[in-house]
């Protein structure tokens, strides 16, 4: 709907790597946990009282329980995945499941159990057009929380500063698609390279 992209191919999420294409999903998510979005749709369905700030610290709280957990399981996924579609990956006895216990010892608090048979349902990877591109959903996550950064320094109670920052947002992550690689993108739109901070301490990690 925004792009400025005049080919088909490379004009809204067409021709966006893997890697980027949940970007703007993701982002778009960090507003519904903001008080004052929640405040302008959130209310008492009798009395229409919005709802009470210490709900709101709650529904946070619920987001980032096992925060921690949940992404080193989703870091072992990715590892499990791009080790078994290596080019240099040679079955042995055990197979794929040895490779995901392997990963485990690295990404994973404990083993998984000895009936894990996890492998057997991971269509995205063997089935759902994902092989060897798993990570691209933590990497997602990195380009949303970073993108979203950018309006928290602006300061998200700045109509003018988020106004601008929207916009910018808008005529580069929406407004350019595939005509460019995602990394230069996203450069255009925060001025630097994304880095894992603002992922980190959106779930409650730093």
């Amino acid at each position: 709907m925004l792009t400025n992209v005049e080919e088909g191919g490379v004009s809204g999420i067409s021709g966006v790597e893997w890697d980027a294409v949940e970007q703007p999903s993701q982002f778009m998510e960090y507003w519904v946990l903001e008080e004052a979005t929640l405040s302008s749709m959130a209310r008492h369905w009798k009395t229409g009282e919005t709802i009470p700030a210490e709900l709101v610290r709650k529904i946070r709280a619920a987001k980032n329980f096992r925060a921690a957990s949940a992404m080193l399981r989703q870091v072992q996924f990715a590892t499990t995945d791009l080790a078994l579609h290596d080019a240099s990956y040679t079955p042995k006895p055990g197979g794929a499941m040895e490779v995901y216990r392997a990963t485990a010892e690295t990404c994973a608090v404990r083993p998984p159990l000895e009936a894990d048979a996890f492998l057997c349902a991971f269509s995205h990877i063997f089935a759902g057009g994902y092989a060897a591109g798993y990570f691209s959903y933590k990497w997602a996550e990195v380009l949303s929380a970073d993108g979203f950064a950018a309006f928290e320094e602006a300061g998200l109670s700045d109509s003018h500063a988020v106004e601008a920052l929207g916009r910018l947002y808008s005529e580069t992550v929406l407004g350019m698609g595939g005509s460019k690689p995602a990394a230069e993108v996203f450069e255009l739109f925060r001025g630097r390279a994304p880095t894992a901070t603002a992922l980190l301490r959106h779930n409650g990690l730093l």
